[in-house]
């Protein structure tokens, strides 16, 4: 147990000491800058193909013959005109009857007495 007690402690005496903090001392010399590698060299740069060849030009095709132009038909003629038919006569005009006679004018009847009303006159004709 004493052992114990004294690892207790050491490690309270470490963390109390972490927390304390001490003033920084000198910094150090700088340290030399390296070497720089020697530089590589550039590859070579490729042949260029060569240029294809242009094909051909086809030939040109025949042109076809033009066909003949027909000929005109023939006109045909103008028919005969035809003859005019014969005027037909006016029949002759009716004669006129005879007047009729005028027949007698018949009498007139006896005229009444009147008695003392109203009297209408109504001419003859």
């Amino acid at each position: 147990m004493k052992h114990a007690n004294l690892i207790v402690a050491t490690l309270m005496t470490l963390a109390l000491s972490a927390c304390i903090s001490l003033p920084a001392g000198p910094a150090g010399p700088q340290g030399e800058t390296g070497d720089t590698g020697a530089k590589g060299n550039t590859g070579y740069t490729g042949a260029t193909g060569g240029t294809g060849a242009t094909g051909g030009t086809g030939a040109t095709g025949y042109t076809g013959a033009t066909g003949a132009t027909g000929g005109e038909g023939a006109a045909g003629g103008t028919g005969a005109t035809g003859e005019t038919g014969a005027t037909g006569y006016t029949g002759a005009t009716g004669d006129t009857g005879a007047t009729g006679t005028r027949g007698a004018k018949g009498s007139t009847g006896a005229k009444g007495s009147t008695s003392g009303g109203t009297v209408l006159i109504v001419p003859v004709r």
